[in-house]
């Protein structure tokens, strides 16, 4: 009933809704998504109405019964009958909405039954996704923002997906329930998509849960929307909804990625391969702290650190396990052995530093999680 009284609404308004389209609500691609928005425009124009009845109503009395006309005020103080209705009309009222206000919330809270499980943690400032699987076989990646330092120091024309571009989305199959435990590593951040109607907030120590189902294929992105820093704008989400064979192919890749990295870890690497890999590792996970150019920013500048010009273990630790009481985080969960080394032999031979210094993926075994 809800539904059509919403339709009709829609209906007579229609010309009206479309001109609000860029501040309105998005139904998303989703079927809970749809249904949310039916709920928003529904219980909007109720409102729509009770207050163009009381306003019309008040503003027709103060017009019609004012004083000079010669209208004496009415006196019905404690009146048993006025107290009645304006008791039971807006409690039968408020009835009518909370009755597919309910309705929605249970599907919205829904989490059961789910034929995928990801679990997603916020790290400042990036997103861990980890596919729970029964085989104990989990894949697990961060996603970094992509967008390149010029397009973010105006250097150049920002990109049509301007700070919503990561270097590895989050990939679910179609016509698939997924289920999201949400949490988070260090501060409080908010996992946000809004084609997907999922907004759920991710904070240390508990697990939210929140899931989906998307009917088509596509790109759907969103961001933290949780105040979680200095860099809270930088932290994206970007979801790819793909064909359920599709993502099975994924998969497999991932796996074989996994396990072709365990095997290049065991490798001695040349320091043009290591100086490679260790930039791009340095773009993303560091240079938004340290400066494209280690120069510093948030933390401290690499381009002549006594810390990275010095003892190679000391800076390897500091690396691996961070500093506790500032913003330098503990890598050796997000990195794999060959991304930590890397990423160090990087540091200590660009930006002018020039050590010299070789770090291998078997120098640094141990100290990643993978």
């Amino acid at each position: 009933m809800g539904r059509i009284f919403s339709g009709v609404l829609l209906a007579l308004f229609a010309s009206f809704t479309a001109a609000q389209n860029q501040v309105n609500m998005s139904p998303g691609v989703t079927e809970i998504g749809a249904d949310i928005f039916e709920l928003h425009m529904l219980i909007m124009w109720i409102c729509v109405v009770i207050g163009v009845a009381v306003f019309a109503v008040m503003f027709y009395s103060i017009y019609a019964h004012r004083k000079s006309r010669g209208h004496e005020a009415s006196q019905f103080h404690e009146s048993t009958k006025v107290e009645i209705a304006w008791t039971v009309v807006p409690f039968l009222i408020l009835i009518g909405m909370a009755v597919p206000a309910t309705s929605t919330l249970l599907e919205v809270y829904d989490n059961d039954e789910a034929e995928l499980d990801v679990l997603i943690t916020g790290h400042q400032w990036k997103w861990k996704y980890e596919y729970l699987d029964e085989t104990g076989e989990n894949i697990s990646f961060f996603s970094n923002l992509t967008t390149p330092q010029e397009e973010i120091y105006n250097t150049e024309a920002k990109g049509d997906h301007y700070l919503l571009e990561v270097d590895e989305p989050l990939v679910i199959p179609t016509n698939t329930k997924v289920r999201f435990l949400i949490t988070a590593n260090d501060v409080i951040h908010s996992w946000w998509v809004p084609e997907l109607a999922v907004k759920r907030d991710a904070i240390p120590g508990f697990i939210n849960e929140a899931w989906t189902r998307v009917p088509q294929e596509g790109i759907y992105r969103g961001q933290c929307t949780e105040l979680c820093g200095a860099y809270h704008g930088f932290m994206p989400v970007v979801v790819h909804a793909v064909s359920p064979e599709e993502f099975q192919a994924w998969q497999a890749a991932k796996r074989g990625a996994a396990q072709a990295e365990s095997q290049l870890a065991m490798q001695t690497l040349s320091a043009d391969e290591l100086m490679a890999q260790g930039k791009a590792v340095y773009e993303t996970s560091c240079g938004a702290c340290h400066g494209a150019q280690g120069e510093g920013g948030i933390g401290n500048a690499i381009a002549g650190s006594s810390v990275v010009m010095g003892d190679l273990s000391q800076h390897m630790a500091i690396v691996a396990k961070g500093v506790a009481g500032t913003a330098m985080q503990a890598f050796d969960a997000q990195l794999n052995e060959v991304e930590l080394a890397a990423v160090l032999t990087y540091q200590r031979n660009a930006f002018g530093n020039n050590t010299g210094d070789i770090v291998q993926p078997g120098d640094v075994t141990g100290m990643s999680n993978g």
